[in-house]
C-alpha cells in the first residue's frame, strides 16, 4: 500500500479523498493537547477568545498527546475529556483527531457529517519526537506539558481509522 503524505491545515478536498485504512504521513503545522487543556480551548472557543491567542483550527489537526521533555506520544481519545470536545473543536474547524483508541459510533458519525477525520497513531515517542520540527506552547502554560502546543512536524505515520461515518474499529 502507498503512503502517502498530507500537510496540514487540510483543504476540504484532501479530507474528502481519505478513506479507513490509508496510511498517510503528515507534515505542516498540528495542535497538540489531551484532557486536561481541550476542555479549556472549547471554553475560549465558547467565549470568542481563540483568535486574541493566536489559534486559528481551520483545517487543522488536534494530536492528542501532552509534550514533555521525553516526546510526544498519543493518548488515549475516548477519554470523556478528549471524545467529549470533540464536537466543538470539529465546528471551530478541526478536520483531523490524531490518537489512539475506538471512538464512540456517533462520534464517528458527527465527524463523517463534518467531513473530519480520526487517525491512529502507534505510541513510538521517540521515532514520533525525532519528526517534531518546532514546539510552541499557544495556551494555558500553567499545564505544563498538557499545555496546548501548535507542532511543527515532518513526516508523522498514521493510519486513516475513521472517515466519511465509517470506522474500522
Amino acid at each position: 500500500m502507498e503512503i502517502r503524505t498530507i500537510e496540514a491545515p487540510f483543504s476540504e478536498e484532501v479530507l474528502a479523498s481519505l478513506h479507513v485504512g490509508d496510511i498517510v504521513n503528515i507534515t505542516g503545522k498540528i495542535f497538540a493537547g489531551r484532557d486536561a487543556v481541550l476542555p479549556k480551548i472549547v471554553k475560549m472557543i465558547e467565549e470568542g477568545t481563540l483568535k486574541e491567542n493566536g489559534i486559528d483550527l481551520q483545517g487543522g489537526v488536534i494530536f492528542h498527546t501532552a509534550v514533555s521533555p521525553a516526546g510526544v506520544g498519543p493518548t488515549s481519545s475516548n477519554k470523556l475529556e478528549i471524545e467529549g470536545t470533540m464536537p466543538e473543536l470539529t465546528k471551530a474547524g478541526i478536520r483531523m483527531h490524531l490518537g489512539k483508541g475506538a471512538l464512540k459510533p456517533e462520534t464517528v458519525k458527527m465527524m463523517g457529517e463534518n467531513n473530519t477525520v480520526f487517525a491512529v497513531i502507534a505510541p513510538v515517542t521517540a521515532l514520533l519526537n525525532s519528526k517534531v520540527t518546532s514546539k510552541k506552547c499557544l495556551a494555558h502554560p500553567e499545564l505544563g506539558m498538557e499545555a496546548f502546543y501548535e507542532l511543527g512536524i515532518d513526516g508523522f505515520p498514521a493510519v486513516i481509522a475513521a472517515a466519511h461515518g465509517e470506522s474500522m474499529f
